[in-house]
């Protein structure tokens, strides 16, 4: 009451009128050069949340530095906070990671690269499971067999050999659900590289977390609304993309490591890749190689055993390595199937395979 009197003793009626309630002063306002410099960052970098922002103001010198709770609040303030509720957990959820890197590489395709003829390509990813190292990076405009596995033998040639690498169950990494089962490509050389192959359940993609986090960012920070004129620009964008991922990015799950200080904190020891001499790349000129023309109805026929190799290479010419168990039937460098011999006493009616190229170096 003495205060709305002597307010009224001061400034008549108009003292008595409702005033604002905001504090003189706030010790604990977050200065205005300091807020600038988040809305910046964020507004260059959209997925960096308040964590990372934080980390990189200190890394900049920019003083003082702000809390994590007090960057949320700047950013809700500027409306870059998406409204929504976050998904909880499952109380059964587990975080699981590999010990060191090269242990394991998960492995998976992710499309939607828009090109300007209007198609779309693919893009063979990998990472490693430890140390988030992006490993594969290899565009396609189809999910070939042999391209697929060309992505592979250069990630080993270049990175070394894993001891296991993880996939889900499509059929350029496994020939398991074929009816025989059969090996493919892939797994040919994870087995000659002593790789053991993993293979997800169905429909889990949990499973494959890293590789799946790792496409959510492709997705938001290099795919976004583009459109590239050919292959060859995409794949040149994208390998500056990860070499910036692979060297600068700081990843929260690694201590604000980049993948490559955690590879380098790991001490891996480089395992040689096993290049034996390969039957893809060798003379088919031997009694062990015949060739026979696809039927019509996707069928080819050796010793009079019929195997199915898809109609849609009917009058194709495919060549078939002849061992004392196995058919093993190539169209030249993909490996389409490996089957057992229904008969091993019935003769093979010659017919020549032509002779491919060596393979460049």
């Amino acid at each position: 009451m003495h205060a709305w009197l002597r307010r009224y003793e001061d400034h008549g009626l108009e003292g008595l009128a409702n005033r604002s309630r905001k504090p003189k002063s706030m010790p604990h306002q977050m200065p205005a050069h300091v807020e600038a410099a988040v809305l910046e960052l964020r507004r260059e970098h959209r997925a960096w949340g308040p964590r990372r922002l934080v980390y990189e103001l200190l890394k900049r010198g920019v003083v003082p530095v702000p809390s994590e709770t007090g960057v949320y609040r700047a950013l809700k303030r500027a409306g870059l906070v998406e409204p929504g509720g976050r998904r909880r957990r499952k109380d059964t959820w587990k975080r699981w990671q590999r010990g060191s890197a090269m242990e394991l590489w998960q492995m998976d395709i992710v499309g939607g690269f828009a090109l300007r003829d209007g198609t779309f390509a693919k893009c063979l990813t990998g990472v490693d499971d430890h140390s988030r190292l992006r490993v594969s990076a290899k565009l396609m405009r189809r999910e070939l067999s042999r391209i697929v596995c060309d992505g592979l033998e250069q990630a080993l040639a270049r990175f070394g050999v894993p001891g296991q690498i993880l996939t889900d169950n499509g059929k350029v990494f496994t020939g398991k659900h074929f009816r025989p089962p059969v090996e493919v490509l892939f797994e040919k050389i994870c087995r000659e590289n002593g790789i053991e192959n993993i293979l997800t359940a169905p429909y889990s993609p949990t499973t494959t977390g890293k590789i799946e986090r790792l496409h959510r960012s492709l997705r938001a920070e290099f795919l976004t609304g583009r459109v590239f004129d050919s292959l060859h620009q995409a794949q040149k964008e994208l390998d500056a993309w990860v070499a910036d991922y692979n060297q600068s990015r700081h990843h929260q799950a690694l201590g604000m490591k980049t993948p490559l200080e955690a590879v380098t904190a790991s001490q891996v020891v480089a395992v040689p890749v096993r290049k034996g001499p390969e039957p893809v790349f060798q003379d088919r000129g031997g009694d062990e190689w015949v060739t026979r023309k696809v039927s019509s109805a996707g069928v080819v026929t050796v010793a009079w055993q019929q195997i199915s190799v898809g109609k849609h290479r009917g009058g194709h010419k495919v060549d078939i390595h002849v061992t004392e168990e196995l058919l093993q039937i190539w169209d030249g460098s993909e490996l389409l199937k490996t089957v057992v011999k229904a008969d091993k006493e019935k003769e093979v009616r010659v017919k020549k395979a032509f002779t491919m190229p060596a393979k460049k170096s």
